[in-house]
């Protein structure tokens, strides 16, 4: 509960998550919402849309964006994920750049930075992530000192998802930067994102649990139908995973189809999770020559 005599304003608003390709950022959303709404891997491009997370607190409502990672594109499909984040960046309110703490600052930084300069009227937070991988009384004091250079950050907090530390010092910061505000959604609500979005990234996170090293970025998946079945405790969902060649497709499916047996028993344990009831998931594979790079393929997919 709030003291409204004692407390100050409440504050709500937009916090876009941006970085390279595997910094953390979903890790690190996931964290401070408290519940796994955006998928994780540890290979580059695994987030490929905005996914909102809420975050309640008794001062702020902080709605969370964890973008793509930005990166040199090679096809058009890592063109528009670029074009995504470069567009959220102008409609939030706080931006935190995330930057490893087991990593030297590189060209991909840099650009970020460049980039940020464009929006200069936003607070940027300075996240430095994976903490719990550095020497904290070696390595992560020079890497702190290396962000710090960086005159533009409003702060610099450094984090580690995995252990927790630091992921409440993090949301005082981020909520104390948010403008007065209205919470913009009910109590409760951890996110905006449709049931069959999430449902069709948990079954490609099984995946690329399996494939990662094989075909990291051809993966992509839709849910087809999912409803529930009358009078039972039973969702019914359909899934298509989609390859871009027929040697991609015998990859996924494994010999005798073991491989994609292990991925719907991974996949449905999640979805489970997720919605709270029994899942019967019904998992198909079909090529889509070269969906990275053909638009009328990437329109159908939703991209």
């Amino acid at each position: 509960m709030r003291d409204d005599e004692t407390a100050g304003p409440f504050r709500s608003g937009f916090v876009c998550f941006v970085g390279r390709p595997n910094v953390g950022k979903s890790t690190l959303t996931n964290a401070l919402v408290g519940q796994k709404i955006a998928i994780t891997s540890n290979r580059p491009q695994t987030t490929r849309h905005t996914v909102r997370g809420i975050v309640h607190r008794s001062d702020a409502q902080l709605v969370l964006v964890d973008t793509p990672g930005l990166h040199r594109p090679r096809t058009l499909l890592g063109e528009r994920l670029n074009d995504v984040v470069l567009g959220t960046l102008t409609e939030v309110d706080v931006i935190g750049v995330c930057l490893p703490a087991d990593e030297r600052a590189g060209p991909g930084d840099r650009f970020i930075m460049e980039r940020l300069r464009e929006v200069a009227d936003t607070p940027v937070v300075a996240v430095v992530t994976k903490t719990d991988l550095v020497d904290h009384r070696r390595e992560l004091p020079r890497r702190l000192l290396e962000v710090g250079e960086q005159a533009q950050f409003a702060d610099v907090v450094p984090v580690s998802a995995t252990s927790g530390a630091q992921i409440d010092v993090l949301a005082g910061v981020l909520a104390g930067l948010l403008p007065e505000g209205r919470p913009l959604y009910p109590d409760g609500e951890l996110t905006d994102e449709p049931e069959q979005v999430l449902v069709a990234e948990l079954v490609r996170e099984a995946v690329l649990e399996d494939v990662r090293d094989e075909l990291p970025h051809s993966i992509a998946v839709t849910v087809e139908e999912m409803s529930r079945r009358d009078g039972r405790d039973l969702v019914d969902v359909y899934a298509t995973v989609y390859v871009e060649r027929s040697s991609q497709k015998a990859i996924v499916i494994g010999r005798q189809g073991a491989r994609l047996r292990d991925v719907g028993g991974r996949a449905r344990r999640q979805i489970e999770s997720l919605l709270g009831s029994s899942v019967y998931l019904d998992l198909h594979v079909k090529v889509l020559k070269d969906w990275q790079r053909d638009p009328r393929q990437l329109h159908r997919l939703g991209f």
